[in-house]
């Protein structure tokens, strides 16, 4: 009878293995103009099976529709809120406004700002970020629920001075001082790291132009580093956050993947046929069991960037093309969620 117990035990935790593997969120971000309501975002993630979601800041209606859903939350604390944060009591507050307050709705993450970096326009943040991921994170324990949720940070690609081979992933000097407390800080407290990934950028800074490197279609191993074959873009460059983690005590801090997409219009390689291929390739890729190949067998948690196209971003014009959606609610491709 205990084998049997044992076997069964084995088979609800494969189970549940395959079902988080096999989860796939989508980015809601809201800075375009004739997006649908909120009540409507939330009835098209549920018709099309997304069961999570990522968004950028505490919007009260978002939450309100996303109450007595089944749909996982990564909820943001944008970045001009750090500063605030830095008091706890200010961070027990939000905490208590903004998750405590909607017990129906499905917290998993909460990613304490974002793309925070002492080399560009976020660099007024570097000082405010890690003690506001304490504050909030302390705020989650106060109210019993650092079991369910967990606090982290998003970070980029951008923070890596550099990233091929794989192996040789590393951060720029001047970010190891200020992202090295934060590695150490989610390792000591069992945290992920998230992380922005965008083969699309790495393909575009390529020389050689390896697009089909890119959109996961290259018909064998690009890179041979050391010995672990990638075929793709996407696991090279998640691989080289992982190398860069390591020496700064993060080897065994998880990486989610909390933003990759592909622009269909508005530069180079932004075209509808690459970015359904991307799109399509990614979910199959992270759907699968594989790992990368520096961490084999390790579900990797991916959030597609972004659910519509939002015409009010600034900086170059494929920003306002990540949309796997348009704003009527129509997709753009045929993409199998389920």
């Amino acid at each position: 009878m205990e084998s049997k117990l044992v076997i069964l035990a084995l088979l609800v935790i494969a189970v549940l293995n395959v079902t988080d593997a096999q989860s796939v969120g989508v980015c809601y971000g809201r800075n375009g103009d004739g997006l649908p309501s909120q009540q409507d975002v939330v009835k098209l993630y549920q018709n099309n099976g997304i069961t999570r979601m990522r968004i950028y800041d505490p919007d009260q209606a978002t939450l309100q529709a996303l109450k007595g859903t089944n749909i996982e939350l990564m909820l943001g604390v944008p970045n001009d809120a750090l500063q605030s944060l830095n008091d706890q009591n200010t961070a027990n507050t939000w905490v208590n406004d903004n998750v405590v307050n909607y017990p129906d709705v499905k917290f998993r993450y909460i990613a304490v700002g974002n793309e925070v970096d002492p080399n560009n326009e976020n660099s007024k943040y570097v000082n405010f970020l890690f003690p506001a991921l304490q504050n909030v994170h302390n705020a989650i324990k106060s109210a019993n629920l650092d079991n369910q949720i967990k606090v982290s940070t998003a970070t980029y690609t951008g923070l890596l001075d550099k990233s091929s081979p794989p192996s040789s992933g590393v951060f720029k000097d001047n970010v190891k001082g200020f992202i090295g407390p934060i590695i150490n800080y989610l390792a000591q407290n069992n945290l992920p790291m998230l992380a922005n990934i965008y083969p699309y950028f790495g393909y575009l800074g390529d020389p050689n132009k390896n697009l089909p490197y890119a959109l996961f279609t290259a018909p064998g191993t690009v890179v041979n580093d050391n010995g672990r074959m990638y075929s793709n873009l996407f696991d090279a460059q998640l691989d080289a956050h992982y190398a860069a983690q390591a020496p700064l005590g993060g080897g065994n801090v998880e990486i989610v993947v909390s933003e990759s997409g592909w622009p269909s219009a508005g530069g180079d390689g932004a075209t509808l046929d690459n970015a359904g291929t991307y799109y399509n390739n990614l979910i199959r890729h992270v759907k699968g069991t594989s790992g990368t190949p520096l961490k084999p067998g390790r579900s990797i948690e991916t959030y597609l960037f972004a659910m519509f196209d939002e015409n009010k971003k600034t900086g170059d014009e494929t920003e306002k093309h990540f949309g796997i959606f348009s704003p009527n609610q129509q997709a753009k491709y045929q993409l199998n969620f389920t």
